[in-house]
């Protein structure tokens, strides 16, 4: 991994690949050229300028609207949102670090065929043939920390397909795909640094195959998008699933409000942008009162129809069986109701 040293602060417009080209003309064939995002869209006029005084995190978060298609996660301000492109990342890949305070920066409209541009803009400079990728920094599910994937790449094979493959010991490989355009990003990553100011590296030494110039033979990063029939969390949070444990080390059988209760920590804690209060009723009468913390509106009757739903997988998950009976208000609400478990009233 070569780090290329010397580059200036980019802005709308500017030259990359001259710039990329003047520091690094030594550039060789099969190199791979890993160029921070944050650059890409600095030249590619993809920032959104902040106003004197206007609050910048209200700026942020009206960009990541424009840029979302849906929320996949919410906790308080911060959101996991799917973008246009088709990438699941916190605040839509909006970046606010690295950028003067009256600025923040997009990810790029179609990164791949940025990759593109810039692959053949140095085989013009240089006359080398090298690959490009992309980069971008996202977290990781159910890990900490972060780690450089590519957003688009040209000129390599974005994903290394073993399956079918054989290993040592006579397994069949079914599921392999190596991302390597990923391992690419995260290993240039290690000569970049977050606070070094160098947005662009090299590495050098990987043997492979790059794809053929014919128009849709290099898929670029957009193959490793995983939507459709391959997602597993198509609704984010709202994919509620019971609990691993027996149902009897989570509740006890004999204690239906109890259930209830439990139910409803578990999709409260799994939809906390629907709020509740949990309140038990008189000793005895095995009533769990809910109550949402704001007036009766369509928004509220919404947000308790889903937080309902969550805690019917949840019980049924547990092996409860359920059903649901709106008795409404005076004011024709239908915010109240009761929730049937088995047999007894609940």
């Amino acid at each position: 991994m070569l780090p290329v040293r010397g580059l200036p602060e980019f802005t709308t417009g500017d030259d990359l690949a001259g710039a990329v080209a003047g520091a690094a003309p030594w550039l060789a064939d099969g190199d791979v050229v890993v160029v921070t995002s944050k650059v890409v869209s600095k030249v590619e006029g993809r920032v959104v300028p902040v106003p004197p005084g206007a609050d910048r995190e209200a700026v942020r978060q009206r960009a990541i609207d424009a840029e979302s298609v849906r929320v996949v996660a919410r906790r308080g301000p911060l959101r996991i949102v799917e973008t246009r492109h088709g990438w699941v990342v916190a605040a839509a890949g909006i970046d606010a670090s690295n950028v003067p305070g009256d600025a923040l920066v997009l990810l790029p409209e179609d990164a791949d065929a940025s990759a593109r541009r810039l692959r053949g803009r140095l085989r013009e400079l240089l006359g080398v043939d090298v690959a490009v990728v992309v980069s971008d920094t996202f977290g990781r599910t159910w890990r900490e920390g972060l780690t450089d994937v590519a957003v688009g790449s040209a000129g390599l094979p974005p994903l290394i397909d073993h399956r079918g493959a054989v290993d040592a010991h006579g397994n069949r490989l079914e599921t392999t795909q190596v991302a390597v355009v990923d391992e690419l990003a995260s290993a240039a990553d290690l000569v970049k640094g977050k606070l070094d100011g160098v947005p662009v590296a090299v590495v050098r030494g990987l043997a492979f195959e790059p794809p053929d110039d014919a128009p849709g033979a290099d898929p670029g990063a957009r193959a490793l998008v995983r939507l459709g029939p391959g997602d597993l969390f198509p609704y984010g949070s709202r994919d509620l699933v019971g609990s691993r444990r027996p149902a009897a080390d989570l509740v006890p059988r004999d204690g239906d409000r109890e259930a209830v209760a439990a139910a409803f920590r578990v999709a409260s804690a799994a939809l906390p942008e629907f709020p509740v209060v949990l309140r038990h009723g008189g000793e005895g009468d095995g009533v769990v009162d809910v109550h949402l913390p704001e007036r009766a509106t369509t928004t509220a009757a919404l947000n308790l129809g889903a937080l309902l739903g969550a805690v019917v997988v949840q019980l049924h998950a547990e092996g409860w069986t359920t059903r649901w009976e709106p008795v409404g208000t005076p004011g024709g609400s239908s915010l109240v109701g009761r929730l049937w478990l088995g047999s007894p009233r609940v």
